[in-house]
């Protein structure tokens, strides 16, 4: 039976009688208290009685007698009450320590005193500012009292909470799926986005649990390549022993979501010494699309969705890489007269036509084979492993790709090309090399007439590097040592020279005298054929006012190229260049190409109007050599018609009489307009007879007199003129024609 005792507060205690304490320290030996629990009824005895039981373990033990005095203390229980057992022994524990009046430790205590059964609890010592863990066992012949300092544990746990509290927070706070894991591997917590936003995780992955795998998790969205790469680099972090000892793990995989197929940048972190991890899945799906949609644009063609040249030379190049294979060849194709389509219908039709033609030489070529657009009306296709009679054979193959006309809305439009095919050689490993080597034979394509094909020879190359120094040279000091020959231009009524043309020449430094079918073509192809005419028509113009100052009135004629004519600058070109020289505009005459005018008629009659309204002739260049009507020239205001050389020279082919009967048709139809006739190409006394009878107007050619500098030129005229100025009299009659040259 209990029996109650008072403390100094008033509190009762049961007595406890040293038999049941030590049973009650006996049955609390779990856990933690194993040590404590290991003692025998009747253990617990005033010291000095015998050696003491409990003297080594580490957790305070006390017991309290009947009337709650203090009748036995450990030493762990000296050192953590802060007195000796002799000071303790004997008192009352409410008047040894006033603060336990009140408190939970008392308040537990009065709850085993009412129902007789043991509590664990713990406590926090105002006097001392720390926490115990404390155990009291009623006894009939006393209690005892069990406890130990867990202030340093119990501060840990409480920031390792508050940090678990911060970490969680910062995980649900972040955008992008995210799980924390422990050191087994085992989901620990995820935040929102993880749990919610599945269409943003690898398809299966969800739904997870707490406590499950995550690498097992994982396994159920990736398949098994890209999963032994997760493991292969997150199980170094879970164990500690990832390289480098950075505490993290970061990794790109490519993975089927439930939206289609996604992309996700992983990082793994340890966030703690337990080893726990933090792994974030980024979902970079639009960054790599958009990369990848980037990187597919800066490889293939807008318009036509072919590959470009960069993309064209990369496979090229990875074609002739491989040793002991035939790498193939490379066709490249320039669409006919595309520039005069493009500038007629416009540049909507143009890009039409250009996306077709892309998709007819795709469905023409071999299986494996590409079709790539360099820019412009420029195709190019790389064949595999091909000879050059079977590369041959595909461009052959190719032409028959034009045989029917595009279609651009209700337009109807026929095309054709000029191919040039290069072959890899053993010497040849180098795609640019082999680019430039189908280029230069596309170009001799070109130059040989439409619709043709050539193959590529080593003596192109030359000429394709000639090519590229023009161009290069043009580009820069070559204006300077252009220089300009005069041929003159005769009356056949009455052999007297009338003008002259102008013919530019290049004086290379050293190559010498160039004549203007070695370079002009290319300055035409490049564009700087618009300054070598500007600067052309300033120079003319301004020896042609000397001329007349000097009182040698010449009129002058300059050649105005197709794209010069096209060019906006044209007009305004001619105007400052009369207005410098101060020659009067009747004095200048453009002499145009028939081709340029009938590329698009509207428009040519409205830049030649704007030059008659200045006063400017303009002449019809190289006549019969084009593909335009007599109609549509006539119907142009032009004040002169130039017969090409090849009408000429057929009298020496044909009967004269046919001959005479054309010439007389063009020069009668001519003269019916107003329009005033040049014949050119005069080398002999039969030319000569054949124009006059004709009834041309004018004439040119080496009979009459070769092109020579402006000094010579001046010399030539007053010779001709101290021996009666009629050249046409002269070279009839067999006379000596002062030498040109």
């Amino acid at each position: 039976m209990l029996r109650t005792v008072t403390l100094g507060s008033g509190s009762r205690l049961p007595g406890i009688s040293p038999e049941g304490a030590g049973a009650r320290v006996r049955r609390c030996g779990q856990d933690e208290w194993t040590r404590a629990g290991s003692v025998q009824p009747g253990d617990v005895r005033p010291p000095g009685s015998r050696p003491d039981p409990l003297g080594g373990v580490p957790d305070a033990v006390y017991r309290l007698d009947p009337s709650g005095r203090f009748t036995y203390l450990n030493p762990a229980a000296e050192r953590l009450l802060g007195h000796r057992a002799a000071e303790l022994l004997g008192r009352n524990a409410g008047d040894a320590f006033p603060a336990l009046r009140g408190s939970l430790a008392e308040e537990q205590y009065r709850k085993v005193l009412d129902d007789g059964r043991s509590r664990e609890f713990q406590f926090f010592y105002e006097p001392v500012g720390r926490w115990f863990e404390v155990r009291i066992f009623p006894d009939p012949s006393g209690a005892v009292v069990l406890f130990r300092d867990i202030d340093l544990r119990r501060r840990s746990d409480e920031e390792r909470d508050a940090q678990v509290r911060q970490l969680t927070a910062v995980l649900e706070a972040l955008p992008s799926p995210t799980v924390l894991v422990g050191r087994d591997g085992r989901i620990l917590s995820t935040n929102r986005a993880w749990s919610s936003n599945a269409a943003a995780l690898p398809d299966q992955v969800l739904p997870s649990r707490l406590g499950e795998d995550y690498l097992m998790v994982m396994s159920r969205g990736l398949d098994p390549k890209t999963h032994a790469e997760l493991v292969a680099g997150l199980e170094p972090l879970l164990a500690g022993t990832e390289p480098g000892g950075d505490g993290t793990f970061q990794w790109d995989y490519s993975c089927q979501m439930l939206a289609g197929q996604g992309w996700f940048h992983l990082h793994a972190t340890r966030v703690d010494a337990a080893g726990r991890v933090v792994i974030t899945h980024l979902d970079v799906t639009e960054q790599v699309r958009a990369r990848e949609e980037l990187v597919w644009k800066v490889r293939h063609d807008d318009l036509t969705g072919l590959p470009n040249r960069a993309r064209l030379l990369e496979l090229a190049g990875e074609a002739l890489a491989v040793p002991g294979r035939i790498a193939g060849a490379l066709l490249m194709l320039d669409l006919d007269g595309f520039k005069t389509i493009n500038d007629s219908l416009g540049h909507q039709i143009g890009d039409e036509l250009l996306r077709q033609v892309g998709g007819r030489l795709s469905q023409e070529i071999r299986p494996g084979d590409t079709v790539a657009r360099l820019g412009g009306d420029q195709f190019v296709v790389l064949a595999h492993g091909c000879d050059a009679s079977e590369a041959a054979a595909l461009a052959f193959r190719l032409q028959t790709v034009f045989a029917q006309p595009f279609s651009a809305g209700e337009i109807s439009v026929p095309l054709s090309a000029s191919i040039g095919v290069a072959v890899a050689r053993s010497d040849v490993r180098d795609a640019h090399h082999l680019l430039s080597d189908a280029d230069a034979a596309m170009f001799a394509a070109k130059s040989s007439g439409r619709d043709r094909v050539h193959l590529f020879s080593p003596s192109l190359r030359e000429a394709a590097r000639w090519r590229l120094e023009v161009a290069t040279k043009l580009r820069g000091d070559a204006i300077d040592q252009l220089v300009v020959h005069y041929q003159p231009v005769v009356r056949l009524d009455t052999g007297q020279i009338e003008g002259v043309e102008a013919l530019v020449r290049w004086q290379h430094p050293e190559r010498g005298l160039l004549s203007p079918d070695t370079f002009l073509s290319v300055a035409e192809e490049t564009g700087q054929i618009i300054p070598i005419t500007r600067w052309l028509l300033r120079e003319t113009t301004r020896r042609a006012a000397e001329w007349a100052a000097d009182g040698m009135a010449l009129r002058m004629s300059v050649n105005v190229s197709a794209r010069h004519f096209s060019a906006e600058t044209l007009v305004r070109d001619v105007r400052v260049a009369l207005q410098q020289s101060g020659l009067p505009a009747d004095q200048l005459v453009l002499e145009l190409t028939e081709t340029s005018v009938a590329e698009d008629p509207t428009r040519a009659e409205d830049q030649l109007a704007v030059l008659r309204r200045f006063g400017v002739r303009v002449a019809i260049d190289d006549f019969g050599t084009g593909w335009s009507s007599l109609a549509q020239l006539f119907s142009l205001p032009i004040g002169t018609l130039k017969i090409d050389r090849s009408l000429i020279a057929a009298a020496e082919r044909v009967s004269v009489g046919d001959t005479g009967a054309v010439l007389a048709a063009i020069v009668g139809l001519t003269r019916t307009l107003g329009i005033r006739s040049v014949a050119e190409g005069i080398e002999t006394p039969e030319h000569l007879r054949l124009v006059r009878e004709a009834g041309c107007d004018l004439a040119q050619g080496w009979l009459l007199g070769h092109p020579m500098p402006a000094d010579r030129l001046r010399e030539w005229v007053r010779e001709v003129q101290r021996q009666g100025g009629d050249l046409c009299a002269m070279a009839v009659s067999g006379g000596a024609v002062p030498a040109s040259r």
